[in-house]
């Protein structure tokens, strides 16, 4: 790694200076403007904290949700500020804006130590079009910038591409460096056996980290919603499950490598399965026994103990998806089993996703997992090889 990391800079450079820090602060907030998970938050406070006793002054830029380029009441950052401002017990200067004059008024007339947080970069056009002009007005003023937003790294947008290029030497956050650290374990020097799991709904979105894995892992966990396409590929029937007719042949082909590589794929053999109109009429059936009517929602017990086997024989373990429609209860529980099996295994363990983390969650599990990844999509690129943009302004590659 070339990257500069904020904790090799030494607190006096930092004092007295304007430093623009870019966080993902895009938190789920419901109508009253509760936050419903502060997670992402609060991943962030270590650098933000160690820029604060820098005497530095903090300007935090972030996204929220999909505005469309338009201003939204409903995804303004403001909340956020309000929740910074209670963890912190600090005051958080609140701006309206994101870009020109009257913000760099403010930001200029705040004293060092100040936290300033600016408005949703998504309310401007130019944020993910990565529009030179927006970014070099969102640098206007500022000595240093930082980038401690993982989550957002595979995006190539000017907070976290363009903004870069009018700083000699941008630099990663505390937070990047810990999540850079545990995905190059993984990558490189994972101890054997390596397991992954991969589940969610859709092979098309994890075909290419699936392609990537199954080069370095052991073995190869494959459940939820996907696990049909990999079934109907081996010519089992699945009844009415989501399958991607078109997927069928990518599937077919990374069975096949799998086998070339000597890596064992575990594919569920029963499933809870209901009627698929109405999801009524909850069974457990084996692999190939589905009715006409019938779909697969979660991994049956025996896929449970079977899976739980393998994870517990595990060295280094990679979770990034559910198991089944973890959502509802019905469908819950092998996500939960799985869940648990990896709380309790001795090796190294890492989860990656949105759903999944909400199910450890749940179950109260996050605690005992060795790294719990913030960005969902950042992390399935740079497992699958790709080069990150975000990073790639960092001088990471």
């Amino acid at each position: 790694m070339s990257i500069l990391w904020l904790d090799e800079v030494e607190s006096d450079q930092l004092s007295g200076k304007n430093v623009l820090c870019r966080v993902d602060f895009n938190v789920p907030i419901d109508t009253e403007g509760n936050i419903l998970d502060a997670q992402r938050i609060e991943l962030a406070i270590p650098s933000i904290r160690k820029l604060l006793r820098a005497n530095a002054k903090v300007v935090i830029i972030s996204h929220l949700g999909r505005p469309k380029a338009k201003v939204r009441p409903a995804l303004s950052l403001q909340p956020v500020a309000d929740y910074l401002r209670d963890l912190l017990n600090q005051e958080v200067i609140f701006v309206h804006d994101c870009v020109g004059d009257g913000v760099s008024r403010i930001i200029s007339n705040a004293p060092p130590a100040s936290l300033i947080m600016l408005e949703n970069l998504r309310f401007h056009g130019g944020e993910e079009k990565n529009d030179p002009v927006f970014a070099k007005m969102l640098a206007r003023g500022m000595d240093f910038y930082i980038d401690d937003a993982f989550g957002a790294v595979h995006r190539a947008h000017a907070s976290t591409v363009g903004v870069a290029k009018f700083f000699e030497k941008p630099m990663g956050g505390l937070l990047l460096k810990k999540e850079l650290k545990a995905f190059d374990k993984l990558l490189y020097h994972a101890d054997r056996p390596f397991v992954a799991i991969v589940g969610g709904a859709k092979v098309s979105s994890k075909i290419g980290v699936l392609t990537q894995l199954v080069k370095k892992v052991d073995a190869l966990i494959i459940g939820g919603a996907m696990a049909y396409t990999f079934l109907k590929a081996q010519g089992f029937e699945v009844g009415v499950s989501m399958v991607e007719n078109d997927k069928l042949m990518q599937a077919s082909n990374l069975l096949r490598k799998a086998q070339e590589l000597g890596v064992k794929i575990y594919l569920p053999t029963d499933h809870v399965v209901a009627r698929a109109q109405d999801q009524s009429d909850i069974k457990v059936v084996a692999s190939g026994e589905f009715a006409p009517t019938q779909a697969g929602f979660d991994i049956g017990p025996q896929s449970r103990a079977e899976f739980c086997g393998v994870i517990k024989r595990a060295e280094t373990v990679f979770l990034n998806g559910p198991l089944g429609m973890c959502e509802v209860e019905a469908f819950s529980h092998g996500t939960a089993e799985i869940m648990n099996a990896l709380a309790h295994t001795q090796g190294y363990t890492v989860v990656g996703g949105g759903d999944s983390i909400a199910a450890l969650k749940h179950a109260g599990l996050v605690e005992k997992i060795d790294f719990v990844s913030s960005g969902g999509g950042a992390a399935l690129e740079l497992l699958e090889g790709k080069v990150l943009p975000g990073l790639e302004a960092l001088g990471f590659y």
